[in-house]
């Protein structure tokens, strides 16, 4: 009850901040009960229409959003996932994309049914994988993530190629909730009450899963329908709160671990207050948004900007939460095959990709289609077409070695560069770069990117270090910086400066730039993370085994973590420099080298750069030729590429 009590401080700050808006609006003269706009002056009208029902929109979607989360994170037993894992808000976000673009006809009904309707489509994509293995929670999140990478390049690759529409996407995109009346708050209520209703008549069943899929099973609960009743439950009031107001990142997440620092450890409690901390967290972002835009700043999306109150309270929180949710591994997640022959394989994949480099050296396409390039033009093409190929590679399999050793660092699927935050920092150092330099250069814009990406990685180091920090708090922690510069970044785009167009451009990936210094600069830190990962590899196998287990084997888990982070944020941040933040590369490759039979932890490592380099060099490849002469982003393709490959790979039944 007393750490409860630390939500009346947040209260009191998100009822202030909408006083002094309402008040800097109309003074404190507020139109009476039953608003009549025939009676009232303008600013009261801008009031009772346009500010109190933002207002209690916040709270409402704030509340959706965490309710959402916590569900999700009872149901899949993780706590790192939040309404981003089924792909619904990349899923809404795709489908208005291409609603705007190409079908603009379609929005004349409302963003409701196309964002609703994109949403559900990629949930549904995310459930129909998770029925092959009985909704087990593993398959769930890595579907999501698939899914939702997919959409999300898509959607990207599409804004880029109409930049008319860029400003009004991006600003949409970081989640706006200006309102003109009240029909809004009144649909997003209902749909809060319906889900909250079938969340209490789910709370019991949750439960009963709570114990594990054996135990549950064992007391006679259907499982699968118990998980696929709750994931609609959880897409419904994402989806929904996606369609009104847009993209709004990090509350689903940052909802329900404040609900756990404050004591929160039976499901029902942890459901309640993570609505509320949902909507304070929201409601808060808001009123600041408010307040900056009363004192003449630019009026920022306010889904944008819940990272700069919710990253910095995630990480104060971590030290003090309690009774994490470990993902566990189920009957239907563990019937991986190990490969007989590793190095066969491991050597197979090693000639397939030397083999298609020495084909895309020699093949090309000209104005008048695809040719195989002579001597003369093979000399003339080769010192700009090698070390681009040769850098794509490199960048391809540091990500992939980062992902794998995360993953078996945490033990937690939802590991990657993106989440660790080195991505993000390296981001939001490209972007100040470019904004606040007048004529940045590309050693301007290489420190910038450095510097950001290290920052990030010394705060997910500091919390690395701690004795009594287990790994899932690590990824927390990542996140959390994530977001915080991820709510920065799109803070500084939403301003609608033509210099979001070029960050833009950079956030999707390309390897046009790659020099031969950086090209073998990349390929040293490659040689430099694998032999570091090689020196490693008994941590690497102790680890997923838990603590206790480490402990008991002799293993110092603090220092441990602490050096395979800083040498997977050291292969993210060579990569990151060279193509741009691609580090879902990262989260793919270790996966696909797990379900070819590479298990053990060398193998694994060696695997996942492997795949992660063929990922890239043919991703590379697709962003030169799809759209000849123009080149398209290398994100797009990578996604297009494994992406595809991973889900025909999950589809298939558990033996």
């Amino acid at each position: 009850m007393t750490r409860t009590l630390t939500l009346l401080p947040a209260l009191g700050a998100a009822v202030l901040l909408w006083l002094l808006a309402a008040h800097a609006l109309a003074g404190w003269h507020w139109p009476a009960l039953p608003f009549r706009p025939e009676a009232m002056t303008l600013d009261q009208i801008r009031l009772a229409f346009g500010l109190m029902p933002r207002g209690a929109i916040a709270l409402v979607a704030g509340a959706m959003l965490g309710l959402s989360g916590a569900i999700l994170q009872v149901v899949l037993r993780n706590p790192v996932a939040d309404p981003t894992t089924l792909g619904i808000q990349s899923g809404a976000q795709l489908a208005l994309v291409l609603g705007t673009v190409i079908a603009p006809g379609l929005m004349e009904y409302g963003r409701w049914p196309v964002a609703v309707t994109g949403a559900a489509a990629a949930s549904l994509l995310v459930m129909a994988i998770g029925a092959r293995r009985a909704f087990a929670p593993v398959t769930m999140v890595i579907a999501g993530m698939l899914v939702g990478m997919t959409a999300s390049a898509i959607a990207t690759a599409v804004t880029l190629s109409q930049g008319e529409y860029l400003l009004s996407l991006v600003i949409w995109n970081g989640g706006s909730l200006v309102q003109q009346d009240w029909s809004g708050v009144r649909a997003l209520a209902f749909v809060f009450a319906a889900g909250a209703l079938a969340a209490g008549l789910l709370l019991r069943p949750l439960r009963v899963l709570s114990l594990g899929a054996e135990g549950a099973r064992g007391l006679g609960l259907n499982v699968a329908a118990v998980r696929l009743l709750a994931v609609t439950v959880a897409l419904v009031l994402a989806a929904a709160v996606s369609a009104e107001v847009g993209l709004v990142a990090f509350v689903g997440l940052a909802g329900p671990a404040a609900a756990r620092a404050m004591g929160a450890s039976g499901s029902g409690r942890l459901m309640v207050l993570s609505a509320v901390a949902g909507a304070l967290l929201l409601s808060l972002s808001d009123g600041l948004v408010l307040t900056l835009a009363g004192l003449g700043a630019e009026s920022f999306p306010t889904g944008a900007l819940t990272g700069l109150i919710g990253g910095p309270l995630l990480i104060a929180l971590l030290p003090r939460l309690r009774g994490a949710t470990p993902p566990g591994e189920e009957r239907a997640e563990a019937s991986l095959r190990r490969a007989r022959r590793p190095y066969r394989l491991l050597g197979a994949i090693s000639a397939a990709i030397l083999l298609a480099g020495v084909v895309l050296l020699v093949i090309g396409r000209v104005p008048g289609g695809w040719a195989v390039l002579d001597r003369h033009s093979f000399a003339t093409f080769l010192p700009m077409r090698l070390p681009r190929l040769i850098g794509a590679t490199a960048a391809g399999a540091a990500l992939g070695m980062a992902g794998a050793i995360l993953q078996r660092l945490t033990a937690n699927p939802l590991a990657s560069p993106e989440v660790l935050g080195v991505s993000g920092g390296a981001a939001l150092g490209y972007a100040l770069a470019v904004f606040f330099v007048a004529v940045p250069g590309t050693g301007t814009l290489a420190v910038g990117t450095m510097t950001g990406g290290i920052a990030a990685l010394a705060v997910v180091a500091a919390f690395a270090q701690r004795r009594q920090m287990p790994p899932e708090r690590i990824l927390l922690a990542g996140i959390a910086v994530s977001a915080l510069a991820s709510a920065v970044l799109a803070a500084i785009m939403s301003v609608g400066d033509t210099r979001s167009f070029l960050v833009l451009a950079w956030l999707s990936g390309s390897a046009a730039m790659v020099t031969p210094a950086g090209a073998a600069g990349l390929c040293a830190v490659v040689a430099a993370v694998w032999a570091m990962a090689l020196g490693t590899r008994r941590w690497l196998g102790i680890l997923p085994l838990g603590d206790g287990v480490a402990g008991g084997l002799g293993l110092r888990t603090g220092g441990a973590r602490l050096a395979l982070v800083v040498v997977a944020g050291v292969a993210v941040g060579g990569a990151t420099i060279l193509v741009g933040p691609l580090s879902f590369v990262g989260l793919m490759a270790p996966h696909m080298a797990r379900r070819m039979g590479l298990v053990l932890p060398m193998d694994h490592v060696t695997g996942a750069a492997l795949i992660g380099g063929g990922l890239m060099l043919a991703a590379d490849f697709g962003a030169r030729m799809a759209g000849f002469p123009y080149e398209l982003p290398l994100g797009l393709f990578a996604s297009l590429i494994g992406a595809p490959w991973l889900i025909g790979l999950m589809m298939r039944r558990a033996r």
